[in-house]
């Protein structure tokens, strides 16, 4: 495979892809109200989703640079102006690639991986819109946990 091509690194199946395909066109459809604001807090001079956040400072503890990050839509705050999934784009680095194996194999079928090999990085989202909260609750646990598997090395 190329270096340059978006490589796919998660396994959902092909029933999941079209649970996924259904919950995005009725995502689509359905009215969007916004009942709130979003909230943001600063990361490193950077307004970030407020959800997101915390999983964002213990990949900092981790010495992973970020680049995006997203905590998605939900369907209480501003479902037009943001990404639809919660996504978090680690570059490479030391210990990256055994941070994203780890989180995959914790969060399973709910963490999209993909990795761009031109740009020498990962980016790692929800699966489902309806798990972008979990997905960032998630992504900070397996931070932290691997963290302490780190540490007891």
């Amino acid at each position: 495979m190329k270096q340059d091509i978006e490589q796919l690194w998660s396994n959902q199946s092909a029933e999941q892809w079209k649970r996924r395909k259904r919950e995005l066109a009725a995502w689509i459809e359905r009215p969007k109200p916004q009942i709130w604001q979003k909230k943001l807090l600063f990361f490193d001079d950077i307004e970030v989703d407020a959800s997101i956040y915390p999983a964002l400072m213990a990949l900092k503890e981790l010495h992973f640079k970020t680049e995006y990050s997203c905590a998605g839509v939900s369907i209480l705050d501003e479902p037009e102006d943001h990404s639809l999934y919660a996504y978090v784009t680690l570059m490479e680095g030391p210990n990256t690639d055994q941070f994203v194996e780890y989180a995959m194999q914790r969060m399973g079928y709910r963490l999209l991986v993909t990795y761009e090999g031109l740009k020498h990085r990962y980016d790692l989202s929800s699966f489902y819109i309806s798990q972008n909260r979990s997905f960032c609750y998630g992504l900070e646990l397996c931070a932290k946990k691997f963290m302490a598997v780190k540490l007891a090395q």
